[in-house]
């Protein structure tokens, strides 16, 4: 057994490591104190460097207008935009290592919880978790939509409908942290999130009766495609952000969306046409809807999500349209430079071969000269 003294020495060990413990915490505690002093300074040299920029933006705009430029001038002047634009982008990655403030969507969800990641390793740590955490729900949303496919029951219905509802909000929630955090998430995208929490929210109010069975097995189905071509978004999007990481073109936050992006037309464009079959599956289903709103025992959440649907179908169709005519024209442009700079630089060998060529002959007579001539004298 164990001796009061052996008890007494433990203590006394265990109060030595504690001493310890409290010079490390106090020292952790100075650098947190220190480390919101840089911040906040940080925050305000970033303010005053931006307010700085905003006036000598202005007025290279008001010498422009009221000076006739030399073309010194419009050197300087050029060189000075360049600078300014070069300061904004240094600025913006500075800014990306402090913290932000929320967005209102997440003062309203959080509060006013600071939600910044400081850790680079961190925050694509974090991103990473939101990919797993769309591609195990995508599993689980295919799995469940082929379940009520083969079951008609209510209870497997509303189970998946709830689960439509918690993950769009799951969503949306962590793509506003992410947005905090440094990922370039915008337009159309994330404001589909938005809708699609809309549309889960009223297909889990929408009342048992004899519209639903009629749009019952179409949603599922329409489930059931979105997942499988999410997959084969997600696993595309994944090899093409990973290229474009590698070669620095990319931003280490930059996620996959279940669109297409401007970015994804690196490699092949095969997913096109299964995107815009899950579009025409929206206006479809939108199509089907407004018909069954018609119907004697149809509820307001028919026509809700005839509208829904028909917004969504709408906002990724147009998205999609101005991105790809925008990419074909990008790749017009790259190939008509490449193929100047090819006739180019076959224009440059080819005046350097006649060069080298006519060097070649005035070195051949200089040396037949010579050698005529050193003949010619021992003949003599």
């Amino acid at each position: 057994m164990t001796s009061l003294d052996q008890l007494s020495a433990d203590w006394e060990e265990l109060s030595n490591e504690y001493k310890n413990l409290e010079v490390v915490n106090n020292n952790y505690l100075e650098l947190l104190e220190g480390l919101y002093s840089l911040q906040q300074k940080c925050t305000k040299d970033i303010q005053h460097q931006r307010y700085r920029l905003s006036q000598i933006s202005t007025n290279l705009k008001t010498y422009q207008k009221k000076n006739i430029t030399t073309p010194d001038d419009r050197e300087v002047l050029a060189e000075l935009k360049k600078n300014v634009m070069k300061r904004k982008a240094q600025l913006y990655e500075i800014e990306q290592s402090l913290p932000q403030k929320n967005s209102l969507y997440l003062k309203i969800i959080l509060g006013n919880v600071n939600v910044s990641i400081l850790n680079r390793n961190d925050k694509v740590r974090y991103k990473d978790d939101y990919e797993k955490f769309k591609l195990i729900l995508n599993g689980i949303g295919l799995f469940m939509s082929i379940i009520n496919l083969l079951v008609n029951n209510r209870a497997l219905e509303l189970s998946f409908i709830f689960l439509l509802v918690w993950y769009y909000c799951t969503l949306t929630i962590r793509e506003s942290i992410l947005k905090v955090n440094g990922s370039r998430i915008k337009g159309w995208w994330r404001t589909h999130h938005f809708i699609s929490t809309v549309c889960a929210g009223v297909l889990l109010v929408w009342p048992q009766g004899e519209p639903w069975q009629l749009f019952r097995h179409k949603f599922m189905y329409f489930n059931a495609y979105i997942s499988c071509v999410q997959y084969l978004q997600f696993r595309y999007q994944k090899g093409v952000l990973y290229r474009l990481k590698a070669l620095g073109e990319r931003h280490n936050m930059d996620i996959t969306i279940e669109g297409f992006h401007s970015w994804m037309w690196r490699g092949l464009s095969f997913l096109l046409p299964f995107l815009f079959a899950g579009y025409i599956y929206q206006a479809y289903n939108s199509w089907t809807l407004y018909q069954l709103s018609f119907h004697k025992d149809a509820p307001w959440q028919v026509l809700a999500l005839s509208i829904l649907f028909f917004i969504l179908f709408v906002g990724n169709t147009t998205t999609t349209l101005l991105v790809v005519p925008q990419k074909i024209r990008e790749r017009m442009k790259e190939r008509y430079r490449l193929m100047s700079l090819s006739w180019s630089m076959k224009a440059r060998q080819k005046i350097r071969g006649e060069k080298i060529l006519s060097k070649t002959t005035s070195e051949a007579n200089v040396v037949e000269q010579s050698t005529g001539d050193a003949t010619h004298e021992k003949i003599a």
